[in-house]
């Protein structure tokens, strides 16, 4: 404030002596006050109070209101109808029945016959009895042999629930009945040569066995069969098998394990150079253990597969190893899945298969193993849509010893006897050789709705063989195409077959083995049919149709199938 004074005093005296030098008197008096800015502090703050009370009781009072109601009646014709329950309208169900019986007729004289009969209690046992019978007098034009066929079957079984454990004991019969009526045509034969060939062969097949099961227990179950097989030629097969399975945990996994004991011991009367007769008999123990590996996209399973092997015969014994490797990957969730692996194992061959896949062999066959290396594959399947699927797989197989079949060479000219019905060049032996095979397969299957479906498969083999000229009777190319349509009452089925050519290698009379000619047994067609009418629950009308082109074609040399085959009948089901 002083500085303030002096400077005002300063002001003031210049002031004056500027007046005297201008001869102006401005001096007059004038007060100056100086205002220092406000500044708050915190203590000058009061708080506003978050809850205040404020007393509106006091200051706005209720005011009385009093009213009353005015009711006027109102005439009304309304009336509500009592509510009913709806119903719902369902179709009938099906019933299902525990039994059948079935029987029909076609030409070529071809009466069919089949049963299914069983009782029991569903919580505690069941016994069955299965029977099918087939056959027809032939009839196949330009034949000079009977060409007549059987097929008759029975199988029974007894199974026995229980807590723990389940058990299963199993019986059966089985005859069949062919012609080796397959004779060469470009063979002019006399008469009395062919009434004296005896060209029926008869396969019978007789075995028991059974199988148990146990739920909690690292011992899963076992099975068992015990087999003989014989025929019209005195040849027999006794053959014995027990696989026993066991389940590990290990974490979250299961290593799995299964063992075998098969023992298969057989004779042929004879052989087809001479009246020797071939014996043959083999041990085999198998050890195949398994671990699968289950994430999220990926599914994998380790294991291998592990053969003693004992030639009893010939006193030969040696070891097999092979993997069993398989792996899927979920790409594209269910539409494409990847997959891929390596298997291999030891396939005992025996005289049951080979007169299943070709009932014109010889009772005079050499009985070996097929060593099946590997098989080392990749693929894909999926669904492109949710009712469109799909299989694509392609492999390459190395298999030592895999059999062939090639036709016996005939012991006669047309105007030698035979010893045997089975050496007029109509029978075929089995030999083995090692075989590379280079193969691809597809399927696809389309539910077009829920009544209609159809799909379709390929398989395609290139052969590499290491001694013999061909791959004999085995086809590079089949194929199918299948469709089935269901509506309330009707059903029908339709498959198309095709089976690429065939080679097979013919040895005329009195040449040696290189003399031989390679002929080709053409590509087939073959379109099936079936159908039928459902009556009611229990009885049913059904229809087949085979062979539709009547096509008079040859799976195997010589064996011409039988032209267009119609046969009818009648299902029949039943409750005991």
């Amino acid at each position: 404030m002083r500085k303030l004074i002096i400077s005002s005093i300063f002001i003031l005296t210049a002031t004056i002596s500027f007046s005297q030098e201008t001869r102006i008197d401005t001096l007059r008096t004038e007060e100056i006050s100086v205002v220092k800015p406000y500044t708050p502090s915190i203590s000058d703050a009061f708080k506003i109070k978050s809850n205040p009370v404020i007393d509106t009781l006091s200051k706005i009072k209720k005011e009385k209101v009093n009213y009353s109601i005015f009711s006027i009646p109102v005439a009304s014709t309304f009336t509500p109808s009592k509510g009913k329950a709806k119903g719902i309208t369902r179709a009938p169900k099906e019933q299902l029945y525990d039994n059948y019986i079935s029987a029909g007729f076609g030409n070529y004289t071809s009466p069919l016959f089949e049963a299914y009969l069983h009782t029991g209690d569903p919580r505690h046992n069941d016994f069955g009895v299965f029977i099918n019978h087939h056959s027809s007098e032939g009839g196949i034009k330009d034949l000079q042999l009977n060409d007549n066929f059987a097929n008759t079957r029975i199988d029974a079984f007894y199974e026995q629930f229980d807590k723990y454990y389940n058990w299963q004991i199993n019986a059966g019969v089985q005859r069949k009945l062919f012609n080796y009526y397959g004779i060469p045509t470009n063979v002019q034969f006399d008469e009395t040569v062919v009434n004296s060939i005896d060209e029926k062969q008869i396969y019978k097949n007789i075995y028991v066995g059974g199988n148990v099961s146990f739920e909690d227990s690292f011992f899963k179950g076992a099975t068992a069969e015990l087999m003989n097989f014989s025929d019209n030629y005195d040849s027999n097969e006794f053959r014995f098998t027990v696989k026993p399975k066991l389940e590990f945990p290990i974490s979250t996994e299961f290593i799995n394990s299964e063992f075998l004991v098969d023992v298969i011991k057989g004779k042929f009367e004879q052989n087809y150079q001479n009246s020797n007769a071939i014996d043959y008999s083999f041990l085999n123990l198998g050890f195949s253990p398994s671990f699968e590996v289950l994430r999220e996209n990926l599914t994998v399973n380790l294991g291998a597969k592990i053969y003693y092997s004992s030639d009893l015969d010939n006193k030969t014994n040696k070891f097999y190893a092979y993997p069993n490797v398989t792996a899927s990957l979920k790409v594209v969730d269910e539409v494409f899945i990847l997959v891929a692996g390596a298997t291999g194992d030891l396939i005992q061959n025996n005289y049951q298969d080979f007169s299943n896949e070709n009932p014109y062999v010889s009772p005079t066959l050499n009985i070996l193993q097929t060593d099946k290396q590997y098989k080392a594959f990749v693929g894909a399947k999926g669904k492109l849509a949710s009712n469109v699927s799909y299989n694509f797989e392609i492999s390459h197989t190395n298999e030592n010893d895999k059999p062939l079949f090639i036709q016996n060479q005939t012991k006669t000219n047309g105007s030698l006897d035979v010893s045997q019905g089975y050496e007029a060049g109509n029978s075929f032996n089995v030999i083995y050789d090692n075989i590379k095979t280079l193969g691809f397969s597809g399927e696809v299957a389309i539910d077009v709705s829920k009544e209609f479906n159809f799909g379709g498969s390929i398989n395609y083999s290139n052969y590499t063989t290491e001694t013999a000229l061909e791959a004999w009777n085995l086809p590079s190319i089949k194929a199918s195409i299948n469709a089935n349509y269901l509506n309330k009452n009707w059903f029908a089925g339709a498959k198309l077959f095709f089976n690429g050519e065939t080679k097979d290698y013919i040895i005329p009379y009195g040449l040696s083995n290189t003399e031989g000619n390679i002929i080709e047994n053409n590509s087939y067609v073959d379109l099936n049919l079936n159908g039928g009418y459902m009556f009611s629950d229990r009885l049913t009308a059904f229809a087949k149709i085979n062979n539709i082109f009547a096509d008079n074609y040859e799976p195997f040399v010589n064996y011409q199938v039988q032209s267009l085959q119609i046969l009818a009948g009648i299902t029949y089901k039943f409750d005991l």
